[in-house]
């Protein structure tokens, strides 16, 4: 087929891009795929995910972390009967104090820059549902606060999984 002249604005995940991604990742963007882009990642979470046994203590998931810029992150149930049911549980913890946080409904949690969130982790899952993770700014950053977490949970973290990444240069 012949390329057209706006073909550069349609942009498909390539997974041979991101080889270390572990999740089912349905669409990708940022700055570095599309100059004036913001950060946008939408996978879905199918059940079993979040169950593995590293994952057995309450303080795992996604541990503590902030970022740069604002991050919306949209918890979408797929039953078109029910729409509003997520099909899970996740877990969520914002604020310094880990204030937890039981999501079953579709929903947007709104994270504003530099405020500490997380750990996330789904704890129950029976259908498959979407996650859509936007950060208002044109890369993802993240700065870990895994210091916040009780020491005994901090050691049982699998931080291989968990770089901190600190702020990227822009």
């Amino acid at each position: 087929m012949a390329k057209k002249k706006y073909d550069k604005y349609i942009v498909e995940y390539d997974p041979k891009m991101f080889p270390k991604e572990r999740r089912p990742v349905m669409a990708y963007m940022d700055n570095n795929l599309a100059k004036g882009s913001n950060f946008y990642l939408i996978h879905w979470i199918l059940p079993g995910f979040g169950m593995q046994k590293e994952w057995e203590f309450k303080y795992a998931g996604h541990p503590p972390h902030i970022h740069k810029d604002a991050e919306l992150l949209f918890h979408i149930g797929t039953d078109p009967d029910n729409p509003m049911d997520l099909g899970a549980e996740v877990r969520m913890y914002l604020g310094p104090e880990l204030e937890e946080h039981s999501i079953t409904r579709t929903c947007c949690i709104w994270i504003p820059p530099n405020f500490i969130h997380s750990p996330w982790k789904p704890v129950s899952c029976h259908r498959p549902w979407i996650f859509m993770e936007f950060n208002q700014g044109p890369v993802h950053t993240e700065k870990s606060y895994r210091q916040i977490l009780p020491k005994e949970d901090r050691a049982r973290m699998n931080w291989a999984m968990w770089p901190d990444d600190k702020y990227p240069e822009i």
